[in-house]
């Protein structure tokens, strides 16, 4: 629960500051249950550069929950970056190799705080952590800047979870890859004379017009909808 919030932080090319942790548990749950899941959250706030700093704890007949929020500081120059501000030219990066979370990656989420300041001060102008899957976020990511973006499926890095999934599911590693989601790497458009030769990998490009349009293998063009996959939340 920490680290998935400080990852919405790191979207934001921000320092985690502070985390607020409230937590309802069932009655049954012990003392030592309750001390123990307050200090592993403040053990991963100090890894990350925060520290715990208040919240709320509570008794309940419900189920347990953690509610985290992570409070960070923008100390990069010009305008933060946002979900709506690729622009057209753009290169479409990622930080890290994707899918085949549910195998185990889902529950050890790395925030990458470091990699979201230096791809924003290279001169990132849209960002955002893949949670929904990569072909979900980037079509979140096009809808909200209003352009088209074009994603190399051979450039796209492929995780060995997603292909030791695949080899179960009798789905193509890519497929898993796109739509399993739950990477928490960082997707970035920049300006093609910035992008780095390290951190991150190019995988696209943002064109005029509008959604996310896959390039295959053969070098055809297929149109990504919403109903191809990734996780949609509320049903």
């Amino acid at each position: 629960a920490c680290a998935r919030a400080l990852s919405d932080l790191a979207a934001t090319a921000a320092r985690p500051r502070a985390v607020l942790l409230a937590l309802s548990a069932r009655r049954s749950r012990s003392e030592a249950w309750i001390l123990e899941c307050v200090a592993g959250v403040r053990a991963l706030a100090r890894e990350n550069g925060a520290d715990l700093v208040g919240g709320d704890l509570a008794s309940c007949e419900a189920p347990t929950s953690l509610v985290v929020t992570a409070i960070g500081a923008y100390t990069g120059r010009g305008t933060p970056p946002g979900r709506d501000r690729a622009r057209v030219g753009d290169v479409v990066v990622v930080t890290g190799p994707l899918g085949g979370s549910l195998l185990g990656r889902h529950l050890r989420i790395e925030p990458r705080i470091e990699q979201g300041i230096r791809l924003h001060a290279l001169g990132a102008r849209a960002l955002m952590d893949v949670s929904d899957g990569l072909a979900w976020d980037l079509h979140r990511l096009a809808r909200a800047a209003g352009v088209r973006i074009e994603l190399d499926l051979d450039l796209v890095p492929i995780h060995r979870d997603a292909r030791r999934l695949a080899r179960r599911t009798q789905r193509e590693p890519w497929d898993h890859a796109l739509h399993d989601g739950e990477d928490h790497e960082l997707v970035a458009t920049l300006p093609k004379s910035a992008v780095p030769r390290s951190d991150a990998t190019a995988i696209g490009r943002v064109l005029r017009g509008n959604g996310l349009v896959l390039r295959r293998q053969d070098g055809e063009l297929a149109a990504w909808t919403p109903d191809n996959g990734g996780w949609k939340h509320g049903g």
